[in-house]
């Protein structure tokens, strides 16, 4: 090149401006990027060095992509559970409400009588379980009742029987007898005024004395049951003290025929006579219970 053509080119140098002016402002649609922008932005500075991004650009990369971390998403779909189903809960009484309200009248008067009908079925069964409830009650105490009668039967029946001890007031009567006169039918009548006085449980010198009780005459003394007792035969008997002692004092009774005999007849009240002379329950030979 000749020296007259480098000066021509250096004088176009200066004569050119560094930036190209941007078109008018008339003619660039709204929020869209000018070419004197973009070639300010893309165009290298004088020492060769590309410029960086603008902050428009920097506040773009930094919203996209988004960043979730793991709480984020998981409350974000808890969020989105919860709404959907309040969507779901709030549809489902909309339509219901509106297919009530969209009935007919006689759709309505059979919903009704249909509710009705379940109320009264869930009446009479609430009034069928009470009465069950009821009569299991009222069994249960039938039972706990029978059974206390029935144990105390069988008490009542084991004393008269001599099968269990027994207690309570009665009356002890003494009959010493220095000669030796008293014989067996004499204590089985005082035996038998008792009874009949209302004696309940009656013992005699340890021997327990029962329904079938016999006596007999042994050797100028007495066997009760087979049981050989000698003087002072001592009666211990269990019943109403002021219906007992009267018994024996009778004119012409127990007391007055002893004395005859010349023994002595002691009788002493009390609050309470222990009869606990057992006797073995003995099973009948032939008689059977008839409910069997």
């Amino acid at each position: 090149m000749s020296e007259q053509d480098e000066q021509s080119a250096n004088r176009l140098r200066r004569e050119l401006p560094d930036e190209v002016p941007p078109p008018p402002a008339a003619d660039v649609p709204a929020g869209a990027a000018t070419t004197g922008d973009a070639w300010r932005v893309n165009r290298p500075d004088r020492s060769g060095k590309q410029p960086g991004p603008t902050g428009r650009q920097r506040l773009v990369k930094g919203l996209w992509p988004p960043r979730l971390t793991r709480a984020q998403l998981i409350v974000a779909l808890l969020l989105f559970g919860l709404g959907f189903g309040l969507a779901v809960q709030v549809a489902s009484n909309s339509d219901s409400d509106s297919a009530l309200r969209g009935a007919r009248q006689e759709d309505l008067v059979r919903i009704l009588d249909e509710l009705d009908d379940r109320t009264q079925r869930l009446e009479d069964e609430k009034q069928g379980l009470e009465k069950q409830r009821d009569e299991l009650e009222n069994s249960s105490d039938q039972a706990e009742e029978a059974r206390k009668q029935t144990l105390e039967k069988e008490r009542q029946l084991g004393i008269l029987a001599g099968t269990v001890a027994a207690q309570g007031p009665g009356i002890t009567v003494t009959i010493e007898d220095t000669k030796g006169a008293v014989e067996a039918d004499m204590l089985l009548d005082a035996i038998q005024e008792l009874r009949a006085a209302g004696a309940e449980a009656i013992q005699v010198n340890g021997v327990r004395v029962v329904a079938n009780t016999y006596l007999t005459d042994v050797d100028k003394s007495v066997s009760v049951d087979g049981n050989k007792i000698n003087a002072p035969y001592r009666f211990q008997v269990i019943g109403k003290p002021q219906d007992l002692e009267p018994a024996l004092n009778i004119p012409g009774g127990v007391v007055q025929t002893l004395e005859k005999e010349q023994a002595t007849v002691t009788v002493e009240r009390s609050g309470k006579i222990v009869v606990d002379a057992l006797r073995a329950a003995k099973r009948p030979d032939y008689a059977r219970s008839s409910s069997q």
